[in-house]
């Protein structure tokens, strides 16, 4: 087996422990916030400690993928993940659960960087675009966990365990997949951190709106379908599973689409599609209504971010670790602010109302991809 095919199986298996780790948690949110008895707005700010960690640990993360190899931050924040996931599923106090969301999201946060830094870089060890299919793995370990977490409800299995048997499996396959990643160099810039420059802004903001609508789906779609769509609880957790499945088909068939397409195009429609599943849900909470609207939702955001980092990993200004760094400091902050508003929105008006208005960043994302596509043909 040559080293492109052997690190992109490997980088793909890591993917696979983010998306199946992540899911399993966003799956038993319903049953969490049941234990604890939160409200929304209550649950809307426990949930703020995830990304906050995520945010709070970007500069460091920065810096790390400056002065050590990515595939080293990848592993060390691969086994924090998975040991913060087993810890979720024992706490008893909202305090615990905060603390423990925070650790949380700041291990996703040394996992993830690193890990779209080692994709990028496999990229580049191919002619024809890969980079969507990573995402795509992600997305079925996603569909798989929220899957096994509906067996779980079904069979009245506690988080704690569940959490505890998913994070051990999951460490095993870090071992196994690690020898083959690739051996990236440090990429020193001279700069402890940098935000976004002016060329990066544009997909840095894009970022945002979209990573907006998949910490919101995360977080709430569960509840959504348990309070909105009031479907039965043999059920709830089907939205999170439509979603996530329309989420996996939309990234392996990306690199087709895109082939045809084009990024731009393929980025620009993407937003139609979520402005679109967002507004469906939000006026129609029915079972079938909300679920096309949702698995509308999943194909939108699917290719957004691989298309948004594989172009912020060729930026001339930038190495491709600190430049992903970057852009993803501002799409977090949509994924740090958002879900817990629509907490907020849920309690002060209703959660049709907090979706309806989520359906305005499905424009923000067309907007601003139509204005890069005009740039490009006044350029020409």
């Amino acid at each position: 087996m040559n080293q492109a095919r052997r690190a992109r199986i490997a980088i793909a298996l890591f993917f696979f422990i983010s998306g199946f780790g992540f899911s399993t948690w966003a799956s038993r949110i319903p049953q969490i916030q049941s234990r604890l008895g939160l409200n929304e707005a209550e649950l809307g700010s426990v949930l703020f400690a995830l990304p906050l960690g995520l945010m709070v640990t970007m500069p460091v993360t920065g810096v790390l993928l400056q002065r050590y190899s990515s595939n080293r931050i990848m592993f060390a924040g691969a086994l924090a993940f998975n040991g913060m996931l087993s810890c979720l599923g024992f706490v008893t106090s909202v305090w615990q659960l905060a603390v423990g969301l925070f650790c949380f999201g700041a291990s996703r946060n040394l996992l993830n960087i690193s890990m779209n830094a080692q994709s990028v870089g496999v990229q580049a060890l191919y002619e024809r675009s890969i980079i969507t299919t990573f995402h795509g793995i992600w997305s079925v370990a996603g569909f798989s966990g929220a899957a096994l977490g509906g067996v779980m409800v079904y069979f009245n299995v506690g988080p704690s365990w569940h959490f505890l048997a998913v994070g051990l499996l999951l460490v095993i396959l870090g071992f196994f997949a690690y020898p083959g990643v690739l051996e990236q160099p440090p990429a020193p810039t001279g700069r402890r951190f940098a935000l976004p420059d002016k060329h990066l802004l544009k997909y840095g903001l894009i970022c945002f709106a979209v990573m907006s609508c998949e910490g919101t789906m995360y977080d709430w779609s569960g509840i959504y379908f348990q309070k909105a769509v009031q479907a039965s609880p043999e059920i709830v957790t089907a939205g999170f599973v439509v979603y996530m499945v329309a989420m996996a088909a939309g990234r392996f068939s990306g690199d087709r689409v895109v082939h045809r397409f084009g990024a731009l195009n393929m980025i620009k429609y993407s937003g139609m599609l979520i402005f679109s599943g967002l507004l469906l849900a939000a006026l129609w909470p029915a079972p079938v209504a909300a679920g096309i609207g949702f698995m509308m939702i999943g194909v939108g955001v699917s290719c957004v971010v691989p298309l948004v980092f594989s172009m912020a990993g060729k930026s001339k200004t930038m190495a491709n670790g600190p430049a992903i760094a970057a852009v993803s400091t501002v799409g977090y902050l949509g994924f740090l602010l958002v879900p817990p508003v629509v907490g907020f929105l849920a309690e002060a008006l209703s959660l049709r109302w907090a979706f309806g208005t989520m359906a305005g960043f499905g424009v923000v994302i067309t907007l601003l991809i139509f204005r890069a596509q005009q740039r490009e043909v006044s350029a020409a």
